[in-house]
């Protein structure tokens, strides 16, 4: 009964490719296509199925994407229904990813495709340069700035915000592309600021932001309160509402200590939107070997949530800032080594934010396929293409 019922839902495009309604094929259908008719061999969605599948069996190159392609020619053909013998040239693909996708258009189309499906609790802000889309005689690389499911590998929403220092008005922009009511967003520093805290608290989300002196008046109360007291003779100490959890961890010869204390006290006195607490994060590392300790280093953090005692424990607060550097090591750290993002030269036109936007779709692909290794999964789907294009084509939820 199940498998009639997914007969009638599915669609035929014109080339005779067989597709699911929500599909990153029907996305992808959706996008606008300025060439002309004329001369036009491949429909704009047939080029870009190509790339993300070649983006999923490991090619991060036009010229290698043609390649694949070239080499798997006759299994390409057949899935895609192709009535041409032969492949686009490697120049199609660069033509296309740097002048004929609006990047704007496919960045919408990955966040509102991630947006479907299963979603974390924490959701973590931050920007990052594709450094191969530097031009020699440019100063610096455009930044992309990005709100992140942490736990689900999905980018949310991307927007270009050019140099980092305009990610504070651009922060505003990529958040109301998302729906973020129940849950927390992380970022840095930068991004503690009362404008975007109050968007937060507005779209029914919650925030956890360190502070630093560029909240100079927050950050010197914060620190003020969490400094040691030595009273007078005579005086006692004032009581404080501190709460404190700790956390170990070790691992490649590091180990390290996470303390980090709370405090309702500043709540009557600040003018912060949705202040429920302050914190101190004290760091401790110490890197041993041959079981001696030989470097020890410590580093303290301040920070403000709008997150209360009830829902959020010293614990708790803890294991959602560690959440945080999800973004590095899940999305920046995957774009660099594993798409090789930022040693990729692509320079011309739109093609680093494009390929930015690919790569984003496939992470979130290939964790939704339940992969938890991105190069894993690029070898695994290098041997099973078939499967590559059905995750495409079809709601991923229906094939794992």
């Amino acid at each position: 009964m199940n498998c009639s019922i997914r007969k009638i839902e599915r669609e035929i495009h014109a080339d005779g490719v067989e597709y699911d309604g929500g599909s990153v094929f029907e996305r992808l259908s959706q996008l606008t296509d300025i060439r002309k008719a004329r001369g036009k061999r491949y429909s704009l969605e047939t080029i870009l199925t190509i790339i993300v599948m070649a983006k999923m069996c490991g090619e991060d190159t036009p010229s290698a994407i043609a390649d694949w392609a070239k080499n798997h020619q006759e299994q390409i053909l057949e899935l895609l229904q192709l009535k041409r013998s032969k492949l686009p040239h490697y120049n199609t693909y660069r033509r296309i990813l740097a002048h004929v996708v609006y990047e704007e258009e496919i960045a919408r189309l990955v966040g509102e495709y991630n947006q479907r499906g299963e979603h974390g609790e924490v959701y973590a802000m931050d920007g990052k340069t594709p450094r191969g889309t530097r031009k020699k005689d440019e100063d610096g690389s455009e930044y992309l700035l990005s709100v992140y499911d942490v736990e689900q590998a999905k980018v949310m929403s991307q927007v270009a915000v050019g140099r980092k220092e305009n990610e504070i008005t651009k922060a505003p922009e990529a958040l109301k592309k998302v729906e973020i009511s129940r849950k927390i967003i992380t970022g840095d520093a930068m991004h503690t600021q009362k404008a975007i805290s109050t968007q937060i608290i507005n779209q029914g989300g919650d925030y956890v932001f360190p502070v630093k002196e560029n909240q100079l008046r927050l950050y010197q109360n914060i620190q003020q309160l969490f400094a040691p007291e030595y009273p007078k003779p005579g005086f006692g100490k004032i009581q404080m509402d501190f709460l404190t959890a700790q956390k170990v961890s070790k691992g490649h010869g590091r180990l390290e200590t996470r303390i980090l204390t709370t405090s309702e006290m500043l709540n009557p006195y600040s003018t912060w939107p949705g202040l429920a607490q302050v914190y101190r994060l004290q760091r401790q590392f110490q890197w041993w070997r041959s079981g001696r300790c030989y470097r020890t280093s410590n580093e303290v953090e301040f920070g403000i949530t709008s997150l209360s005692r009830t829902n959020a424990s010293p614990a708790r607060l803890l294991k959602i800032r560690r959440a945080h550097w999800g973004i590095e090591t899940g999305l920046h750290g995957r774009r660099d080594m594993t798409f090789k993002e930022d040693a990729t030269r692509m320079t011309v036109g739109n093609t680093g934010k494009v390929m930015a936007s690919i790569n984003n779709l496939v992470i979130a692909l290939t964790r939704q396929a339940k992969f938890q290794n991105t190069a894993q999964a690029r070898r695994w789907f290098a041997a099973h293409i078939s499967e590559a294009f059905s995750l495409l084509t079809t709601p991923f939820s229906r094939l794992w």
